[in-house]
């Protein structure tokens, strides 16, 4: 039976076993109040672990590996400052659900934030992707009453019965404001665009990059979306008249998500708008239910792409700043739509301009997507076709979309890492 408490009469100590692992929602799904009062206690607790996906708050700090584990499913946002000292675990977020399912993924308290809907169930507001998975595997479910959430439903909801402790309650969230891109990612994103049809059905994520495609989309018409996030682009697109959803294959009329990673713009228009649905990993990540979206075209970025197409999109230099994530599962269902396609974009070089990012070799980091799922490959030099093109092919194509000052390099370490003694480079790329 559900107890109901005040914040400041929440004692973890009252829950907590030594070394249980605590978990929460990521991005925006964490309730800050929650976490904040579990960093306040933790002289008084037996090392718990700390599981957490993307988190973009200023939870995780360097200082707490002396009171926590830390088990990180994501290197990203604010998970950078905690990486070098945390245990990751690779994996598709498809899969997510599942792992706590069969408990290989461990989870003894999870916090969550919620809001009470009509019919007596309770609505996690701003995600969806695995939050009931995770309520499901704990032991002890702690659950912050917030009224600032949007009230959705579908995947989003649980019933009252599997809260433990609801807490009453803070109105803190977490904002996510689209960040500005570069003139070299808009430029990537324009062509990117340029491959993109009227109809089809889109998947962008967030960040600068697909912040960017996002805008180069303004004069598309009738997209539909279907992402594993989105943000406050999603509104601006839909004011626009360019994304109505009329065209879809599966959910029409509808933009289907696991979570709004915005600002009070986004979660106001998913609250009053009825156009999004919240969806879990199962749905929005799965391939057979994603390969059934005809004219499907997904985007993804990488840290580094090698000249056989091997991606890497987690670690750059000796730092873990991305994750596995969605990234394959999207990848395999471009490539699997009626239609579709699946591009990776990425500017040519790191910001510095010192290195390319497309390399003749991963040199030991780990290949997120294998060359043999990659489709298209895109900066802003132009595009390049991997799919069912040879080894030698790809790395010509690959070179040409190269940044000009690292081609001739690029050229030579392929042929000497071939036994060859040059390799021919493509002039004109398509796109």
């Amino acid at each position: 039976m559900t107890r109901t408490v005040a914040l400041d009469q929440l004692h973890y100590a009252d829950f907590l076993r030594p070394h249980d692992v605590v978990g929460w929602p990521q991005g925006p799904g964490e309730p800050l109040a929650l976490t904040r009062r579990l960093i306040e206690q933790r002289d008084g607790l037996v090392r718990p672990t700390l599981l957490f996906g993307m988190t973009t708050s200023d939870t995780l700090r360097p200082e707490l590996a002396s009171h926590f584990g830390l088990r990180a499913l994501n290197g990203a946002g604010n998970n950078r400052r905690v990486t070098h000292l945390a245990e990751i675990v690779p994996c598709h977020i498809s899969s997510i659900p599942g792992l706590f399912d069969e408990r290989l993924l461990k989870i003894d308290v999870a916090l969550v934030q919620v809001r009470p809907m009509p019919d007596g169930r309770y609505t996690f507001g701003v995600i969806s992707d695995f939050p009931e998975a995770m309520v499901r595997a704990a032991r002890v479910v702690i659950a912050l009453l917030n009224p600032s959430l949007p009230a959705t439903s579908g995947d989003a909801c649980i019933d009252a019965e599997h809260i433990d402790l609801l807490v009453d309650s803070d109105d803190a969230m977490i904002d996510m404001p689209d960040p500005v891109p570069t003139a070299t990612e808009r430029a990537v994103a324009q062509r990117v665009a340029s491959l993109i049809p009227d109809r089809a059905t889109v998947q962008l994520g967030i960040g600068t990059m697909p912040t960017a495609v996002a805008h180069a989309l303004d004069q598309h018409r009738e997209l539909g979306v279907h992402s594993g996030v989105v943000s406050d682009s999603l509104v601006e697109l839909v004011e626009r008249g360019v994304v109505t959803n009329a065209y879809k294959t599966l959910d029409a009329g509808r933009c289907v998500t696991g979570g709004l990673f915005g600002t009070r713009r986004l979660r106001d228009f998913a609250h009053a708008s009825g156009l999004v649905s919240m969806r879990n990993a199962r749905y929005t990540h799965d391939l057979t239910v994603t390969s059934k979206l005809a004219n499907y075209y997904t985007i993804n970025a990488a840290v580094e792409v090698d000249l056989s197409g091997q991606v890497n999109a987690e670690v750059a230099g000796s730092r873990y700043l991305g994750a596995v994530g969605g990234q394959v599962d999207f990848v395999r269902a471009g490539v699997a739509s009626r239609g579709g396609r699946s591009i990776m974009a990425f500017p040519s070089v790191t910001p510095d301009g010192a290195h390319s990012r497309i390399t003749a070799s991963l040199r030991g980091h780990p290949v997120t997507t294998a060359r043999s799922d990659v489709d298209m490959v895109v900066t802003e030099f132009g595009m390049a076709e991997l799919r069912g093109g040879s080894l030698n092919e790809r790395a010509r194509r690959l070179i040409a979309i190269a940044h000009p000052d690292h081609q001739e390099r690029l050229e030579r370490e392929f042929a000497e890492g071939n036994g060859q003694r040059t390799v021919k480079r493509e002039t004109q790329v398509t796109g």
